[in-house]
């Protein structure tokens, strides 16, 4: 891979991973909700779960998708169900001052998890090994998965960071119920290339 290729491939990581998903939008939530010290292990999740996700499909994972479409659909049921449980989770979030003695950020494994069922994880993964490593060695594919893990731990905490801040002007009950609720109907829109037929 030549440097402008390299370049391309940095871009591309950085702006699929900082603009709007499901986990910026959770991770704005949980930075407003709980602060950014105990976001940090979603963070990592998201970091290390995508990684993951990349070499796996870059090393053959879609094959069996194109094997097996039922796997697909079976995906995409999966995808919605689950975000529409955790819109309703955000939505539903107190205050911290009235939080359940139990409730806290999503952890490391969840997060991790969270990346099979994530729509725009899923498509980010699939363009990139498309883009950037058509040919699917272990080498290319692995250059993409570092791509990522360079750039992806920024881009994500720049989302934290910023529930952090919002939270100090969310100390108010109403307006912190007014942003979880308005953090949950933007998770359910994100569910739009899902449901679109292709």
């Amino acid at each position: 891979m030549d440097l402008a290729i390299a370049a391309a491939l940095m871009g591309f990581a950085f702006v699929a991973t900082v603009t709007p998903g499901p986990n910026n939008l959770m991770l704005l939530a949980s930075g407003a909700n709980f602060g950014f010290r105990r976001t940090v292990p979603h963070m990592f999740g998201i970091l290390i779960g995508f990684s993951a996700m990349i070499l796996l499909v870059g090393m053959g994972l879609m094959a069996v998708f194109d094997a097996v479409p039922l796997l697909e659909t079976g995906l995409r049921i999966a995808s919605v169900l689950y975000l529409l449980w955790l819109a309703w989770k955000v939505a539903s979030a107190a205050p911290p001052e009235h939080a359940e003695a139990d409730a806290r950020p999503m952890s490391f494994i969840a997060a991790a998890l969270f990346q099979w069922v994530n729509p725009k994880a899923w498509a980010m993964a699939l363009s990139a090994i498309t883009l950037y490593a058509p040919e699917r060695t272990l080498p290319s594919v692995v250059l993409v998965v570092l791509a990522f893990a360079v750039t992806c731990l920024p881009a994500i905490s720049l989302w934290a960071w910023i529930g952090t801040v919002l939270r100090r002007s969310l100390s108010n009950r109403r307006r912190l119920t007014a942003f979880n609720v308005s953090m949950a109907l933007l998770l359910v829109a994100s569910l739009y290339p899902v449901l679109m037929p292709r």
